[in-house]
């Protein structure tokens, strides 16, 4: 399997498709996923000509389980990592959920410093804070995410089938069409994933103030978030990242769920295409 070592000595796994010579998209996967979840943006864009490339984080999927580094310093380093080894400039980085931290943090450390970065898609994303505090009262109460460590040192297996199963994909919604294999398959993605690297993720996605991270952000960034999100609530997200970005646009689906990339693919990669080649 193709990997590279981080400077902390971190094995992580990659995917790099399509002619060397394209325009490189790279993407970045939401918790506690993999570069697996981008399956349907990544064979869309590859008959589109561009070369995409995603990889798993630290403690995710094929890349190496080490008990720290769980936080959004050390994915954006990772990430940053695999750019650098592959020698991609010109990029346009798209992160899903947590994945929309990581490309945040890495866009605005490494990607623009380093005149890596042409464009920056954020989907769903956790951005600028989940948490709720004095100065972000629209976040989520600590109770929340204290639920979710609970229940993932409860009882993963099962977690990670309720999560999909409801919430996530909208399921949970009267009248939806529910899509056994999509919900085996997040299933599968988060249990090839560390246990420690998942708990600790949930304080990096929850508790992480990236408001600093976008008003550095200067290259033209797409922000898509569905109004149904029952995972990232998009009013404490999406619609306040917005007014930190220099140079960004929201663009609001209706009752699309969390997982929107997956369930409504046909609308997104359009979308993404068309800002992509814009």
């Amino acid at each position: 399997m193709p990997t590279i070592t981080t400077k902390d000595g971190v094995e992580i796994f990659f995917k790099d498709w399509g002619p060397k010579d394209a325009k490189p998209i790279m993407f970045h996967h939401g918790w506690p996923l993999s570069s697996d979840d981008w399956d349907a943006q990544m064979l869309f864009f590859l008959s589109k000509g561009y070369r995409v490339v995603a990889h798993d984080r630290r403690g995710h999927g094929r890349s190496a389980q080490m008990s720290e580094g769980h936080d959004m310093d050390h994915y954006a380093a990772d990430a940053a990592a695999v750019v650098e080894h592959l020698a991609l400039r010109n990029a346009v980085h798209i992160g899903h959920s947590t994945g929309g931290g990581e490309v945040a943090r890495y866009v605005a450390r490494f990607g623009e410093p380093q005149g890596r970065v042409a464009k920056a898609v954020l989907v769903s994303a956790v951005p600028p804070l989940m948490l709720k505090t004095e100065s972000n009262p629209g976040g989520l109460p600590i109770e929340v995410f204290d639920g979710l460590r609970e229940a993932l040192a409860g009882n993963r297996a099962q977690f990670f089938l309720d999560l999909p199963t409801g919430p996530f994909y909208g399921f949970n919604r009267p009248g939806a069409s529910v899509q056994q294999g999509v919900i085996q398959n997040w299933w599968r993605q988060g249990m090839i994933g560390g246990a420690k690297a998942h708990y600790d993720g949930i304080k990096a996605f929850s508790e992480t103030d990236q408001t600093e991270d976008l008003k550095a952000i200067t290259v033209p960034t797409l922000v898509l978030h569905g109004d149904d999100d029952q995972i990232v609530p998009i009013d404490a997200s999406a619609r306040l990242s917005v007014k930190l970005l220099k140079n960004g646009r929201l663009k609001t689906y209706p009752g699309f769920p969390h997982g929107m990339l997956t369930t409504h693919a046909d609308v997104i990669n359009p979308d993404l295409l068309a800002f992509i080649a814009g």
